[in-house]
């Protein structure tokens, strides 16, 4: 292997290595999940970002007929080696060949030509290039929310997806919700009249990263985690990447706390903003738009942050639900009657639009959807757009990066999401969440580029 290894490049390798996989795949019609699948009609898949979410969304991917799964990515070995033996073991339950490999570099996984579509789960910071390297490689995506960190990434992933032809959903899972679906179609019918207001409440901006410097971990490449990241102040500390152990192979501790720190998240107003602020603009018709105004909370008096759209109509981030007033959801306010929705919740003014219900959910439960893996695997076929398009994670993204950017500099920004630009605001065009310059030797692609 080492003298063969001088005659091969890396390139030709991997090459070799994916032609010789592919054959694997190449096998007669076979059942899953009870459902005939022909080989024309097979997804076959690879993941980048291995934690929590990635591995929950690998199990809700193992629902969707016609699925396969050949490789994983990740900064941390551990976690490589716990997805390796999840997909090997349902591999084996369901009579498939069992092989998966793993690579703690993704463009090794780009590299696969068995590989139809990529699931994304890594930290906001690297979803912009993650997507934009794997459409110019040929894979449809499934990317977990928010598209991005900051606004300029989200415009070059819009580029770059239509550039290259490419199917990409976005992980905003409540989409394909049934309460959301309910909540969405009857703003758009006209069942509670002309919606002019509408509170969203999602929580705090992000914090400035405090967090002490703690050794590195020998199984976690930190520097690769950081990837694009130019802040000199972020370091590594547990809580920013949780450990799993053997032999259980699960994280210790909270989710992951990256993305409440400004330096490497956008705080509740993303985490959440991605769902809630989503489905608003969803309800409103705006996907693809965004408010032209963005008032912080404290400015002239303003108790909560104040959007505006150009046609009048005004999402603000408040209490949705005065009886539980911490809760994170939306409360559309139409001439006729009044709706709220939250997760595993939904309840109207009038009863005779709509009955209440409610329920509860585990922690972490919610947070993966395999009705919502399916819209995308049937898009991947299909080649129809799927229910969270590239533009309405751009377009959600840009809200909630805009709202942070008010609240940082203490008064209002004003936005034209028709030319995706500030009105005549350098102090905004200069924020880290409308652009900042990428560390060596990392570059985003298509940030100047026109399709």
């Amino acid at each position: 292997m080492q003298n063969q290894s001088k005659k091969v490049t890396r390139r030709e390798f991997l090459g070799l290595s994916a032609l010789g996989l592919t054959s694997l795949t190449i096998l007669p019609s076979w059942t899953m999940n009870g459902v005939r699948i022909a080989p024309s009609d097979r997804v076959v898949l690879g993941f980048i970002g291995l934690g929590r979410q990635g591995i929950g969304d690998f199990h809700a991917f193992t629902h969707c007929p016609g699925v396969q799964v050949v490789a994983g990515c990740d900064v941390d070995s551990i976690k490589n080696d716990r997805f390796r033996q999840a997909v090997t073991a349902w591999q084996r339950s369901k009579g498939m060949p069992e092989r998966c490999n793993t690579y703690e570099f993704y463009e090794q996984l780009l590299e696969r030509k068995d590989i139809d579509a990529i699931a994304i789960a890594t930290p906001d910071h690297w979803h912009a290039l993650n997507v934009i390297h794997s459409c110019q490689a040929g894979k449809d995506v499934y990317c977990q929310k928010p598209l991005s960190y900051n606004i300029s990434e989200s415009l070059a992933v819009v580029k770059a997806v239509r550039h290259n032809n490419r199917i990409v959903q976005i992980g905003s899972q409540q989409r394909s919700s049934k309460e959301f679906q309910t909540a969405i179609s009857m703003v758009r019918n006209g069942s509670l009249g002309y919606v002019k207001e509408v509170h969203v409440r999602v929580g705090e901006p992000p914090a400035p990263f405090n967090l002490p410097e703690e050794p590195v971990p020998s199984n976690l490449n930190f520097n690769q985690w950081l990837g694009p990241l130019n802040f000199p102040v972020v370091h590594y500390n547990h809580k920013m990447c949780p450990p799993i152990t053997y032999p259980e192979l699960k994280e210790t501790g909270d989710w992951a706390v990256w993305r409440y720190y400004r330096e490497t998240g956008n705080g509740f107003i993303g985490d959440w903003g991605a769902h809630h602020f989503d489905i608003a603009q969803a309800a409103l018709g705006m996907d693809g738009l965004t408010p032209v105004e963005y008032i912080p909370a404290g400015y002239n008096g303003t108790k909560y942050a104040t959007m505006k759209y150009t046609n009048g109509q005004v999402v603000t981030e408040q209490p949705f639900r005065e009886d539980k007033p911490d809760d994170k959801g939306i409360n559309f306010i139409g001439e006729k009657a009044w709706l709220k929705v939250a997760r595993g919740y939904i309840e109207c003014s009038d009863p005779n639009l709509l009955q209440k219900s409610e329920q509860t959910f585990a922690a972490g439960e919610y947070e993966v959807s395999a009705p919502h893996m399916q819209d995308f695997i049937n898009s991947v076929r299909s080649r129809k757009e799927p229910i969270a398009p590239v533009e309405a994670g751009a377009s959600t993204n840009i809200f909630f990066c805009n709202v942070n950017i008010a609240h940082e500099l203490g008064r209002p920004v004003k936005w034209d999401p028709v030319t995706k630009r500030y009105f005549d605001d350098k102090e905004a065009e200069a924020h880290r969440l409308y652009y900042y310059e990428y560390r060596n030797p990392y570059k985003l692609p298509y940030r100047d580029r026109m399709i």
